[in-house]
């Protein structure tokens, strides 16, 4: 109303009072509905197009970028209402994708050390319902909200394989879970004693996984999952399974696995653990930078041309186990895989959380080990990474991939991603020793833009590059 009241002051006499014949009501209505479309225009660019596909797959992720939350190490309470907080500063450094490990209940029957412990994330007693540890229901729900408004998108984990040791599927319908053969009690896989392996020649269970599945699209709005183990689960259930779940949300689908059938199945995403191995390999100086070059081939010739892959430095599994990335990749070793996991043929970059701070240590798996964070050291690398992904479409997971060949190639790897009129080129001293080298590719030529220093070079093939132990550069054309 004040806005018309000060307009008013403006306008001729006649004009004043024709104004003040008009229900004042009335203004104030266009003037919120004039706002409503404002705002409408205005809201963050993430929640635009959710159901635009692109590839064969959700267009919002083409670009994305995943960001692995652990609920109960993150923050000293370890709830959601806690981890909110670290919404607007995960905003702010460019992440997309929050994925949750397993929000459920954990089974208390045959638990990782005891029973006053807080076990293993993967062992569900309950596919419908939230751990308590993090909060309830309804604090759920609020968190994704609140991540929607601010323009992310949220997946979380799922545990397929099996069930925890006393699901109530257990007692209700036993004939879901696969028996020894000898003992007729239901069977653990591997060392994963609290839980129990669900069986998918039963086309009950199957219609039962597929609706709690469903559940949590319907009831909470979420926009994908992140399926644990998910090459121990039959193709067969994942190829019956997506569509469903596509059919009610444009949903991205994530595979841990590697298996290029998982893609055939339905899967937007596959982990790149092959890739990741030989990652740790060079990293140590046991295999030479083009060792990569064969992982690249094999991608090309085994996976379905659109197939996307993960990309990482560490996740929960390799930190907790492998002391990821800090052992792994120590120091300045780090930072040229990270760049290589943001920037290489059909990459979908994965941060773990604490990796921004760096936070220097394993995460116990079973009990509390809250992360430290306060520094946030990393946290310009990656946004200037997380940002470049965003707004350059030659970062996009269907962006097209040429290797550039150097004289240095042991130490030296090169690339060009291209989509449209836009380009990217990546060089990574993946040594331990400066490297002097050259290339004849005339795709590097051009004016450029080097990422992290701002320089702005004339680039052309058969000049001299010098990169010092572990160094990168990143130029867009």
């Amino acid at each position: 109303m004040c806005t018309f009241y000060i307009l008013s002051l403006f306008l001729p006499k006649q004009t004043q009072l024709v104004m003040r014949t008009i229900n004042w009501s009335f203004l104030v209505a266009v003037f919120f509905l004039l706002q409503g479309c404002f705002l409408q225009e205005n809201k963050d660019d993430s929640t635009q197009n959710d159901a635009a596909q692109e590839d064969g797959h959700p267009a919002w992720i083409m670009q994305g970028n995943v960001y692995e939350v652990n609920t109960r190490q993150i923050t000293p309470e370890g709830t959601f209402k806690a981890f909110s907080a670290h919404l607007d500063r995960l905003k702010e450094m460019g992440v997309q994708t929050l994925w949750f490990m397993p929000i459920h209940p954990i089974s208390m029957k045959d638990r990782k050390r005891d029973t006053t412990e807080l076990g293993s994330y993967y062992a569900v007693a309950n596919y419908t319902a939230i751990n308590p540890e993090y909060g309830n229901m309804d604090d759920w729900k609020a968190l994704v909200n609140e991540a929607h408004s601010k323009g992310f998108k949220v997946i979380i984990d799922w545990v397929p394989t099996h069930s925890g040791a006393d699901h109530a599927w257990l007692d209700k319908h036993p004939d879901f879970y696969v028996k020894d053969p000898k003992t007729g009690q239901p069977i653990s896989q591997y060392d994963w004693s609290d839980t129990r392996k669900l069986n998918y020649n039963n086309p009950q269970m199957v219609d039962s996984m597929i609706a709690a599945m469903q559940f949590w699209i319907r009831e909470t709005d979420i926009d994908g999952f992140r399926c644990d183990v998910a090459g121990e689960v039959p193709d067969s259930f994942w190829a019956k399974c997506i569509p469903e779940l596509k059919k009610m949300k444009n949903i991205f689908m994530l595979a841990e696995g590697d298996r290029p059938s998982l893609h055939s199945a339905g899967f937007d995403a596959s982990y790149a653990w092959e890739d990741f191995a030989k990652m740790k390999e060079i990293a140590k100086g046991k295999a030479p930078a083009h060792a990569m070059d064969s992982i690249i081939l094999k991608h090309d010739t085994a996976f379905v041309p659109n197939a996307i892959r993960m990309y990482f430095t560490s996740n929960h599994d390799e930190n907790s186990w492998n002391g990821a990335d800090f052992l792994t990749m120590p120091g300045a070793v780090h930072a040229p895989f990270a760049v290589m996991t943001q920037t290489i043929k059909r990459t979908l970059p994965l941060i773990y959380c604490g990796q921004e701070e760096p936070f220097l240590d394993s995460l116990k798996f079973f009990v509390k080990d809250t992360i430290t964070f306060g520094k946030y050291e990393r946290a310009p690398f990656y946004k200037k990474l997380l940002e470049l992904r965003k707004s350059n479409a030659a970062l996009s997971a269907n962006g097209s991939f040429t290797k550039v060949i150097t004289d240095q190639d042991a130490a030296i790897y090169a690339f060009v991603r291209q989509k449209g009129d836009k380009k990217v080129l990546v060089l990574l001293n993946l040594s331990d020793k400066q490297q002097q080298f050259t290339t004849t590719n005339t795709l590097v030529t051009g004016k450029a833009t080097e990422l992290f220093s701002g320089a702005k070079d004339a680039l052309e093939a058969g000049q001299q590059w010098s990169l010092p132990a572990w160094g990168y550069k990143v130029y867009t054309y």
